[in-house]
């Protein structure tokens, strides 16, 4: 089974009043879910580079009738590009984008400056290369790896989840 955005999301445990940034939130299914689980009153930033995926985004939120979702074009990997202040959010999900990063410290390093203090992380990726699917084995960004940045970079490791049979999923917390 592939990483299940519904859930994952439950996993994580998010409730109404929430704000939630997604990072490298492509075409939205894990702010789709974020914002169902933190309504009414919560937020999803969702954030991205591609702006046609945001486009497509936020026609999939209009089209299932779910709001507080506010659409960022933002660079995850530089301190500040994600435009959100400074310790205001209380969860940073990233799924399957690390393995995508060229500046992987980078992008831990914004979601720490974002999230509150004692604000978690939940962190998905693949866990290899696939044959026909996954990354490449180069770029593979593997669960060692992931926790280690992690510890280097200000988070404690809470606990995994099971984000499916070819990934892994963790829950980091701002130290």
């Amino acid at each position: 089974m592939f990483a299940n955005p519904k859930t994952n999301i439950e996993q994580l445990g998010l409730s109404d009043g929430a704000v939630v940034a997604d990072f490298g939130a492509g075409s939205g299914f894990y702010s789709i879910e974020a914002a169902r689980a933190v309504a009414p009153r919560g937020r999803v930033y969702a954030i991205d580079v591609q702006k046609e995926l945001l486009e497509r985004l936020r026609s999939e939120a209009r089209r299932y009738h779910v709001g507080g979702i506010d659409i960022l074009v933002g660079d995850i990997e530089r301190l500040g590009g994600t435009k959100i202040r400074e310790g205001s959010v209380d969860v940073v999900i990233a799924s399957n984008v690390f393995f995508m990063l060229s500046d992987k410290k980078g992008c831990m390093t914004e979601a720490r400056r974002i999230l509150k203090p004692g604000g978690r992380m939940l962190l998905i990726d693949w866990s290899g290369s696939f044959s026909q699917m996954g990354p490449h084995p180069d770029h593979v960004f593997y669960k060692d790896a992931a926790r280690k940045l992690a510890s280097e970079t200000g988070f404690s490791f809470e606990r995994e989840i099971d984000a499916g049979s070819h990934h892994y999923g963790m829950i980091l917390r701002k130290k």
